[in-house]
């Protein structure tokens, strides 16, 4: 495999992975998504979202038609990787509170995050209207325009967002990727280091800044920039790990040669 096919599968690859994290942070449920109960009482780690299931759980199914019960539990089902029970519990509470945005903004980042996306983006669009466009919507629907590789049309949604909220870093941080899934390496870091520079900026957006950076061949400045927040032997291996995927040529500068091509705005 040559170094150019090599990069850009690497490129593709992570950037889609991270896209999809982003997409589940910075488009995921807010306090005003669910009752206040449970936004005081988020989980912030898997076993805390495990433990939670039984009781959002009994909720939802003590009253189905409950469309906050209906989002928190699926949000638990999410957390924990049941993408596809999550998705039918958002099913049936949409069919049942069909004129809920909210609902339906939840509904359509879990069939996004289950991989129907034509069905996704088709729900996302019902999720607001032209006069009260949601940022975190489109947001969602720029990544999944990504997932399905019409790039163009994802960062005219991303373009949109940051309309409503300028220098929202998951937004920012979307649109990065955006840029390395058309190897626009250089607008990739420049957006990048923009949403990192953002205080509310989590700390996933700084690996996504190694990691183009990484891709451009300096990667003594991606360790340093991943072991902001990961241990530093732990930011060494992936960097460590990036450039065994990339070495099959010593001439680290053609690397950034080879994501040189200008992005395809679509039509």
């Amino acid at each position: 495999m040559s170094l150019r096919t090599r990069a850009a599968h690497l490129a593709a690859s992570a950037a889609m992975a991270a896209i999809l994290a982003v997409t589940a942070g910075g488009c995921s449920l807010t306090s005003r998504d669910t009752t206040a109960s449970v936004a005081a009482q988020t989980p912030t780690n898997e076993a805390e979202w495990r433990r939670s299931l039984d009781v959002l759980g009994a909720k939802y199914r003590e009253n189905p038609n409950d469309a906050d019960a209906a989002i928190a539990y699926a949000r638990a089902l999410r957390a924990t990787d049941q993408r596809a029970q999550a998705v039918a519990v958002l099913e049936q509470a949409s069919i049942r509170n069909p004129r809920s945005m909210l609902l339906l903004g939840s509904y359509g980042r879990a069939l996004a995050e289950a991989g129907q996306y034509k069905q996704a983006l088709e729900t996302l669009n019902r999720a607001h209207t032209p006069d009260n466009p949601d940022w975190r919507i489109l947001n969602a629907q720029g990544a999944v325009l990504d997932q399905m590789g019409r790039h163009g049309e994802a960062q005219r949604y991303y373009a949109s967002a940051l309309k409503i909220i300028p220098d929202e870093p998951s937004v920012l941080s979307n649109l990065g990727l955006s840029y390395l899934l058309t190897k626009d390496l250089k607008n990739a870091e420049e957006t990048l280091r923009r949403a990192v520079a953002q205080p509310n900026a989590e700390p996933k957006v700084r690996q996504n800044l190694a990691l183009v950076v990484g891709l451009r061949g300096r990667f003594e400045e991606a360790k340093k920039i991943a072991s902001a927040d990961l241990p530093e032997n732990e930011a060494a291996a992936n960097i460590d790990y990036l450039k065994q995927m990339l070495a099959q040529q010593r001439d680290w500068k053609k690397m950034g040669r080879v994501y040189s091509a200008t992005p395809d705005t679509g039509s």
